[in-house]
């Protein structure tokens, strides 16, 4: 007998336009997918493709024009600002392209940001110790301005899980990043994700990035025109 598990991410019948001049402009047409627990996703396709926009949406940063998005069983379309806000904090955790460190904390005031939000008890402890897990404890009085793209990189990195998410949305998180550093970053978001279980959902235009992750969906035009299983890192 085998168990079911619900989806920890769902999207159904999920399209957006926006106005453009005397037209709408639409950026998602009709995407629907299901994402289980402890996947790894990636989202591929060329720019234009809506990549960005279906992360948003996911994430509850931005409402469908139709359609919706159940995260953890729970509809977005039909939150608050203030409850979608709360929703984030409860479950996701993001690492963006270009860091999104606030630049008047220090790293580990940076990474403490999620858990206060939470009103977590103890936070300066478990703030050092994710640091430590990225390799900059040495570093955590260091402003964002004072550390290296990498750096910042995996410090944000650790801000991500500093709130145990149930899922983790990546947009382009190496994409500002030199090929060494890239490798480096890339390895650590795995082996973080994986140890603490989480699901990752992660745009990118870096098709061996892509290969990492055990499913990959494809866009193109707002549409999406393939969801495959990479069985080499699925039965690994």
């Amino acid at each position: 007998m085998s168990l079911t598990t619900s989806p920890i991410l769902e999207a159904v019948g999920l399209s957006k336009t926006y106005p453009s001049a005397n037209q709408q402009l639409q950026v998602l047409q009709d995407i629907s997918f299901s994402i289980q627990p402890g996947e790894t996703v990636s989202v591929v396709g060329p720019s234009g493709s809506g990549k960005t926009t279906l992360l948003g949406l996911c994430a509850g940063l931005d409402r469908a024009s139709s359609g919706y998005v159940a995260l953890n069983g729970i509809r977005l379309q039909d939150q608050s600002e203030d409850a979608l806000a709360g929703i984030r904090n409860k479950y996701i955790g993001f690492v963006f392209q270009n860091f999104q460190l606030l630049p008047t904390l220090t790293a580990l005031e940076n990474v403490m940001v999620p858990m206060e939000l939470k009103k977590e008890k103890d936070i300066r402890s478990r703030a050092l110790e994710l640091l430590d897990q990225v390799g900059l404890a040495s570093r955590s009085h260091h402003y964002p301005s004072q550390l290296s793209g990498g750096e910042q990189q995996r410090v944000s990195i650790a801000r991500a899980f500093a709130n145990q998410p149930k899922i983790l949305f990546a947009d382009e998180p190496t994409g500002n990043l030199d090929a060494e550093t890239s490798e480096k970053v890339e390895s650590l978001l795995f082996n973080l994700n994986k140890a603490a279980g989480t699901t990752l959902v992660m745009v990118t235009h870096d098709l061996e990035l892509a290969a990492k992750t055990g499913r990959i969906i494809k866009l193109k035009g707002g549409k999406l025109v393939s969801d495959e299983s990479n069985r080499e890192v699925v039965t690994s």
